[in-house]
């Protein structure tokens, strides 16, 4: 069978670390308040690391910690505090991009991984880094397959032996910044939250105009949103990145809801597993090929600003969004809230608010402790009667395939 990379996947909350673990990541990196790029997310806190990591370890998953924003002098001592507690949790690895924090990690006795904020594009800056004690480098996203070949082959001869040691880490699918590896100002410019703490307001995601003052001539700026990048998606060219060398495979997506991680790393889970045991075999390729185009129809039914091989395939020309946030044909929909659970029965009682549903639909269902988990609708029934659809402002009794709670909430995926 074909080695193939780690897949790397995101959790932004509870629910979302279910969503991932459940649909198949090799590992999964998470952030706590404060310290990482994605202020927006729910996150988590310095007392969850413990539960976090004896989540993922219980199904053989590695837990990696990301501090990857700009630490100011008030916050050293915090910092400390943090990573003493990620190592008596059993973080597998910190991912920073602050010297402070490497060198924190480091004295703690963590694993460094380097963020693709430090913008690594080359095997010399692997060397240096390599002997501040990192072992793992999320490369630039400028970085082509091209240039990932000719990284790996050149630390074979700048590091010798000790390349062995040294994990090539890329992203594979998710939201690019206008900004390639994050250095950007334009929101700490424009609303004072920068960037580089995780608080970007996303300014790049705007329809932009030009005002010529004497003439009173106004023009859109092109014909997409120009500063908006779409989102990157290697489904398409995926065996091209695990022969380039990669080692891990990341999803980006720490923000986005639990339904977006179990569809993108489920896609992502085929497409390995299926190259891994069929690589080389007679017709491979051309099954090979079906499959990821049947993936790549699955996640664009979730949250996407439309596709691009980003910098992979070449300096990428006019990959802008055609529209300011989701291109994806499908929406979210609230369906309504379980009231009740019968155990011994693996029955939910759900009162209807919102979207209704039938048999056959598929539901995706979260609660903050049951976590998240997606399942066809195979038996309804409205005051002991079977029936085949729920209307809006009903109870409904519907068998469900794991435990839920009271107050868990309850979705569907429709057409917009």
């Amino acid at each position: 069978m074909t080695t193939i990379p780690e897949l790397l996947a995101p959790a932004g909350d509870w629910k979302s670390l279910d969503a991932s673990l459940d649909a198949g990541a090799d590992a999964i990196y998470f952030g706590v308040r404060g310290f990482n790029m994605r202020a927006a997310a729910k996150n988590f806190t310095a007392r969850d690391l413990p539960k976090i990591v004896g989540f993922c370890h219980k199904r053989k998953v590695r837990a990696f910690l990301t501090l990857n924003v700009v630490v100011f002098e008030r916050e050293v001592v915090r910092l400390n505090r943090l990573l003493k507690a990620a190592k008596t949790a059993g973080v597998d690895g910190v991912i920073c991009s602050d010297f402070a924090v490497l060198a924190a990690a480091r004295k703690a006795g963590l694993e460094v991984h380097a963020s693709t904020q430090m913008s690594v594009a080359n095997s010399s800056s692997i060397a240096f880094l390599y002997g501040l004690g990192v072992r793992r480098f999320v490369l630039a996203r400028e970085c082509s397959l091209d240039d990932i070949r000719k990284i790996k082959a050149s630390l074979r001869k700048t590091l010798g032996k000790k390349a062995a040691g040294v994990k090539i880490e890329a992203f594979a699918h998710g939201a690019m910044c206008v900004s390639m590896s994050g250095r950007c100002f334009l929101s700490n410019f424009d609303t004072g939250k920068s960037a580089n703490r995780g608080e970007c307001s996303q300014q790049c995601r705007r329809e932009y105009r030009i005002v010529e003052e004497r003439g009173g001539q106004e023009w859109t700026l092109g014909k997409n949103y120009i500063l908006s990048p779409k989102d990157l998606c290697t489904l398409p060219f995926i065996e091209k990145l695990i022969a380039a060398g990669v080692d891990s495979l990341k999803i980006e997506g720490r923000i986005r809801g639990p339904e977006y991680g179990s569809t993108v790393v489920r896609a992502y889970r085929r497409a390995l597993d299926f190259y891994a045991a069929n690589r080389g075999k007679r017709g491979w390729q051309a099954r090979f090929d079906e499959l990821k185009k049947e993936l790549l129809v699955s996640v664009e039914q979730v949250y996407n600003r439309g596709f691009s091989s980003g910098f992979y395939c070449g300096k990428p020309i006019g990959e802008w969004s055609a529209r300011p946030q989701n291109a994806s044909p499908m929406k979210k929909r609230f369906v309504g809230t379980v009231v009740n659970f019968f155990k011994k029965l693996s029955v939910a009682e759900i009162a209807v608010q919102d979207a209704p549903f039938a048999l056959g639909d598929e539901l995706f269902i979260e609660g903050n402790s049951t976590g998240f988990f997606r399942q066809k609708v195979e038996s309804l029934q409205i005051e002991s009667q079977s029936v085949s659809e729920a209307p809006s402002g009903v109870h409904v009794a519907m068998r469900v395939t794991e435990p839920v709670r009271r107050g868990d909430k309850i979705y569907i995926m429709r057409a917009k």
